[in-house]
């Protein structure tokens, strides 16, 4: 059974609610804009003084702190980071959750981890963005969108759906189309993608075919550019026209070479790997210890696995060709 879809002609966008936009970072900034350009009633809650107040006055829109932003919104829609939304939410946003307004995230796990529990009395709903903010604002004043996953936790007003998908198309969503999930399903499997082959995954086997090629004797320039630079145009083919696609681009060597050799890399031995983070995410063993890491931690969290990477030969190789190629761009 596939999964229900809806597109830009089943959808209408509600012109008659405030919606709260809850931070102003990458996706914040894109979400608000391309609401607000849909003609939706957008106003957007910061911290006082905060550094992207002045940004989001400049973009055009009312800016009200946080609590005051909750207080005069129908939907309240948290965009800043996952683990500062249970404590804003807390101190913040709880008190103006009143009976028939609507919580709304663009990712699920402050809501399937029970880092926030929200009143019964009121909608709780999700749209998130297949696609990173810088993309989602471009696409929009392209005319197109970026897909998106919908789910609907609680609805209490049985408008629950009409507002999420109000706000896909307000983003440009339904116009490529978006996608019925639930909160348990859009927070594992995002959360299994970013661990095992778009973040994690990919960033290890790089640096691992970097290293091999190396450890053989050959230049690191020449490494960088097989083993990394590269990796860009066959993703690039791969989003556009799929792995057999991909495949079909490429030259008669390289399609042989890796249809009978990947399996080898990737093996039984792996999946079964990948079969254990994801245990882990299910389990929420994953999730207990990254919350207790960020509160030992916070934004440190990460130091001791980036220094790692910020060391390594290809980082400082690939600076250099990055110089070469853009110039004019930060590297």
């Amino acid at each position: 059974m596939s999964a229900k879809k809806w597109f830009d002609n089943q959808v209408d966008i509600i012109k008659d609610q405030t919606i709260a936009v809850i931070g102003y970072g990458i996706q914040g900034r894109a979400q608000a804009s391309n609401m607000k350009d849909s003609g939706m009633k957008v106003i957007v809650g910061l911290r006082k003084n905060g550094k992207t107040w002045k940004v989001a006055e400049d973009d055009g829109h009312d800016v009200l702190e946080v609590s005051k932003a909750a207080d005069n919104a129908d939907i309240i829609h948290i965009l800043i980071p996952d683990m500062e939304q249970a404590d804003m939410y807390l101190k913040e946003i709880a008190p103006y959750v009143t009976e028939g307004k609507a919580l709304s995230f663009s990712h699920g796990a402050a809501i399937y981890w029970k880092w926030i529990v929200p009143p019964k009395k009121v909608d709780v709903l999700m749209v998130a963005p297949k696609g990173p903010g810088q993309r989602v604002r471009e696409l929009y004043r392209d005319g197109f969108g970026i897909p998106s996953l919908v789910a609907v936790h609680q609805d209490h007003t049985k408008k629950a759906w009409e507002r999420a998908l109000s706000i896909a198309k307000g983003i440009g969503s339904t116009r490529p189309g978006v996608i019925q999930t639930t909160f348990k399903e859009e927070v594992e499997t995002d959360w299994f993608g970013e661990q095992v082959d778009l973040c994690g995954g990919t960033h290890a086997l790089v640096l691992n075919a970097f290293e091999t090629l190396i450890e053989a004797g050959y230049q690191p320039e020449v490494a960088y550019y097989e083993c990394l630079h590269e990796l860009k145009l066959i993703t690039d083919l791969i989003h556009k026209y799929g792995i057999t696609g991909m495949y079909n681009r490429v030259s008669e060597t390289a399609r042989y070479g890796g249809l009978s050799r990947g399996p080898h890399i990737v093996d039984k031995d792996s999946k079964k790997k990948m079969k254990d983070v994801l245990k882990e995410i299910q389990s929420g063993q994953f999730a207990e210890e990254w919350v207790s890491i960020y509160r030992k931690e916070g934004k440190d969290s990460f130091g001791r696995y980036m220094k790692g990477i910020e060391d390594h030969q290809i980082e400082k190789i690939g600076k250099e060709i990055r110089k070469m190629m853009w110039p004019n761009e930060p590297i």
